[in-house]
């Protein structure tokens, strides 16, 4: 059974880091894509950024690139994200999702299509 927890969300100032980290188990490194999504109130849920941990392949959304990094440790079965120069508008609740990962360059086809394992979320709160 493929299983996601997501932790380290809270409150933060504007400018300032969090980390957040996805526990993952039930499926292989090897085998699968994991990515961050986001859903701010009001607002569609939206790609944050995704990562081929065997590979080491990553994309981010226009909006996070430069302040946003992903990673993967293989031998903990984690994913992070580490969040910098956080805004107001990076408020959301932040889930981490899996799913197999596709052949050569449509590796990160279900991070546009369709993710089909997800968490239950974290809530970031960017606030002075």
């Amino acid at each position: 059974e493929v299983q996601l927890v997501e932790s380290g969300g809270g409150l933060v100032q504007p400018g300032g880091s969090l980390t957040l980290s996805c526990a993952t188990s039930g499926f292989s490194f090897d085998d699968y894509i994991v990515a961050w999504f986001r859903q701010a109130p009001g607002k569609e849920r939206e790609g944050v950024s995704v990562i081929s941990p065997i590979a080491s392949k990553t994309i981010y959304a226009d909006s996070v690139k430069g302040r946003f990094t992903i990673s993967a440790d293989n031998a903990k079965n984690t994913v992070y994200l580490q969040m910098n120069f956080l805004k107001a508008e990076d408020t959301a609740v932040y889930y981490c999702t899996a799913n197999l990962a596709g052949s050569g360059d449509a590796w990160p086809a279900a991070y546009y299509y369709g993710m089909d394992y997800w968490g239950k979320g974290t809530l970031v709160t960017v606030s002075s």
